[in-house]
């Protein structure tokens, strides 16, 4: 026992960042054991530090032998961290959250005066009103933070809040405000009706921002703050997508070229080289040959037979799938030609840019879980096939462990705030046209647990219902294992006059008076899409809260005429909203609305089996969703889906490539077309993301710039440093 103590004590003193006395003749204490920089406090005494304590005993005397000790050790940091993460772990809280108070103007001024005008908090500040975690946060400069996986781990046991989308109605090319219903929501929940909420964000592109759009950040006094840190580089995800990307597209054409140009035994010797005397397999190369059914580990045993299989990927140029990417709308790179130096020995192809949000990394990035999850999902994308039709892997390109390192801290979401100072996650940017157009799902599942049981997360689709939403339900709650309790339907008077028979909407030109006059006849011949609208999201079983985002030319009559047909039409509630001229205290009305539908009885499904055949997928989004007769492939898209089929990638979701201006795949034809046959021109691949994508006409992945773009009018102030113009 004796022994036992001794060993405890000097253990307990190696640990111990101060140590108390009792007594002024403390019996036998190996002082040696002291760790360094610890204090020694004697009750009777003024407090010595341990170097003074063992100037006045040697060590190996000890201290003074006589009357017991009474040892208090305070590993005060560890001590303190573990109880603060077990007394939050185990409860869900109120955040004790201070809101920014907003003073709204008349008439609004610009979202950029807007922002600059309000003070935001520190973000580390924000992070522990919402129950973050010192080591949690990444912070990056004053008003953005990344925020750390591990905190799905300290918060597994807790219940999620609920759930809620913000869709939309087909829009205008003007956009119709659901990233700025999406904010203004949250502000009233929080700010104005004290229930813990968080609005989930994509990252906007930098392509559309200086071409067409401006910000992205909502409007008015519906915004994330600062509006010009969340528009421009934020916290660099795109740049690593962008690097992550086109490190794997120059790994195509590189191997290619010395796959042309070299002999297996030349090949072999490259890739599996001589470091200081030894040949050994990488970790990714072994994981190769295992694919290949060849269970070696020496590189020295390997057949010529095997040798060959191992170094030859046999690439056909001709289907490859893996584009090069920017995040500038350029569409002189829409079609390029790849290879015309000298130094490429002749290897010349037809190739070209894809904007860097339309990469299915970024894809991956939305719809990963984990850090091993998007690794996998990395090493599994298909990026060609080779001369056997066989599918060609980043895996088999030994480069999955390179995109990983590149993406190890994008994969972490973005905390930022509202003008109000409520929370904001923004993460990940895939186009709703071409990919499945919604924020991250590991944004989702932190918040979730950060709001508790009783709080809220609202998270946007893009574009129209019959696109965002359906892909949000179909592939990216597949992805999460997530159940949405409300879906916030947003529409304009202004949109349903167009559906309604009203003039072209076109973005940069002044509206026709058809739009700043009252015109009920107009609306109500309109509200066919609405009505439409709410139909597709009745038919995953979620209740459908409609919000009418006002604009100051819709007259009151407009109003109540809209609101009155969508309830008709089975909407839950249909509420008008004015957060962009008055903040969070607009959308009150639609927040208590949401919160009622949130109790409803929810029997959420999803549209279709994934066993099914791909075109019958195919078929049940045309007809269901958007209303088509049938659909129709071309050859080329048929031969897609016999290929896709035969490599096993046919229980995959679908991911409709097809324009947002329409039901259908006509932009021009507004309201509900109907009879029309869906052409799908062809059908590819995003393996790794986990969906197959057909392609509904002509679809653009590389956006142009106008012919005045949105970069005539931002500029910065060399004297303030103070960004201009950016919306």
């Amino acid at each position: 026992t004796n022994q036992f103590i001794e060993w405890l004590t000097e253990f307990v003193l190696r640990h111990a960042d101060a140590v108390v006395f009792g007594s002024a003749k403390p019996h036998d204490v190996p002082v040696s054991c002291t760790k360094p920089g610890a204090t020694v406090i004697n009750c009777a005494h003024d407090p010595l530090s341990v170097n003074e304590q063992k100037q006045k005993n040697k060590p190996e005397e000890g201290l003074q032998q006589n009357d017991k000790i009474i040892c208090l050790v305070g590993v005060a940091n560890n001590m303190v961290k573990n109880m603060e993460r077990w007394i939050q772990s185990q409860q869900c809280r109120k955040w004790d959250l201070h809101s920014l108070k907003l003073q709204p103007l008349s008439p609004v001024p610009s979202d950029i005066e807007i922002s600059r005008a309000q003070s935001p908090k520190a973000v580390d500040v924000l992070a522990k009103e919402i129950g973050l975690l010192t080591d949690e946060i990444e912070i990056y400069g004053q008003t953005k933070a990344k925020v750390r996986l591990s905190l799905l781990e300290r918060l597994k046991d807790q219940p999620d809040g609920k759930y809620v989308l913000v869709a939309g109605i087909t829009p205008t090319p003007l956009g119709e405000g659901k990233s700025t219903v999406t904010v203004g929501l949250v502000q009233a929940l929080t700010a104005h009706l004290n229930i813990n909420s968080f609005a989930c964000l994509r990252q906007p592109s930098q392509g559309p921002t200086f071409g067409v759009k401006g910000g992205a950040a909502g409007g008015g006094y519906a915004q994330v703050i600062p509006m010009e840190e969340f528009n421009l580089h934020l916290t660099g995800d795109i740049h690593a997508i962008t690097a992550a990307n086109n490190l794997l597209a120059a790994a195509i054409d590189a191997r290619i070229l010395h796959e042309n140009t070299q002999s297996d035994k030349s090949l072999y010797n490259r890739l599996v080289p001589v470091v200081n005397g030894v040949r050994g397999f990488s970790a990714i190369q072994l994981a190769r040959l295992r694919r290949l059914g060849i269970n070696k580990t020496d590189p020295e045993t390997l057949t010529e037979e095997e040798i060959s299989k191992f170094v030859r990927l046999d690439i056909d140029p001709s289907t490859i799938t893996w584009q090069r990417v920017v995040d500038t709308n350029d569409r002189f790179l829409r079609k390029i030609t790849v290879g015309q130096a000298n130094t490429e020995k002749g290897f010349v192809r037809q190739a070209q840019f894809d904007i860097a949000v339309a990469s299915e990394i970024m894809a991956i990035l939305a719809l990963t879980t984990s850090l091993q999850d998007m690794k996998e999902r990395l090493g599994r994308m298909v990026v060609a096939n080779d001369k056997k039709g066989q599918p060609v892997t980043a895996e088999d390109l030994g480069v999955t462990g390179a995109l990983a390192v590149l993406m190890k801290d994008a994969i972490k979401p973005t905390l930022m705030q509202t003008l109000e100072g409520t929370p904001v996650f923004v993460h990940a940017g895939p186009f709703a046209n071409i990919a499945h157009g919604n924020s991250s799902v590991l944004a989702d599942k932190i918040a979730l647990k950060l709001v508790g049981e009783k709080g809220f997360v609202v998270t946007e689709a893009g574009f129209g219902a019959d696109i965002g939403m359906e892909k949000f339900f179909n592939i990216k709650c597949r992805a999460s294992g997530l159940v949405p309790s409300v879906v916030v339907l947003v529409a304009t008077v202004r949109a349903l006059k167009m559906h309604g028979g009203g003039p072209n909407v076109t973005a940069g030109a002044p509206l026709k008076k058809e739009y700043t006059e009252e015109n009920l006849q107009l609306v109500a011949d309109g509200c066919c899409n609405l009505q439409k609208q709410i139909q597709i999201t009745q038919l995953f079983g979620v209740p459908v809260v409609v919000a009418l985002n006002v604009f100051k030319t819709d007259s009151p009559a407009e109003v109540d005429l809209v609101c009155k047909i969508a309830k008709e039409s089975g909407a839950f509630d249909a509420v008008p909203c004015n957060h962009w001229s008055a903040g969070g205290k607009g959308a009150v009305k639609l927040a208590q609305a949401v919160e009622k539908a949130a109790n409803q009885k929810n029997s959420f499904k999803y549209l279709y089996s994934l066993e099914l055949p791909i075109a019958e997928k195919i078929r049940i989004i045309a007809q269901k969703v958007y209303g088509a007769q049938d659909i129709e492939l071309s050859p080329a898209a048929q031969s897609q889906v016999d290929r896709y089929t035969r490599q096993g990638f046919g229980n995959l979701p679908i991911c409709m490539a097809k324009t947002h201006l329409s039901l259908s795949h006509q932009p021009e034809r507004k309201g509900v077309p109907t009879g029309f046959i869906l052409p799908i021109s062809d059908v590819r691949a995003s393996i790794g993301a986990g969906f197959i994508y057909p392609l509904v006409g002509t679809m653009s992945t590389m956006p142009g710039l106008p012919t005045r773009p949105c970069f005539y009018d931002i500029d910065l102030d060399p004297i303030t440093e103070q960004v201009k113009g950016l919306f």
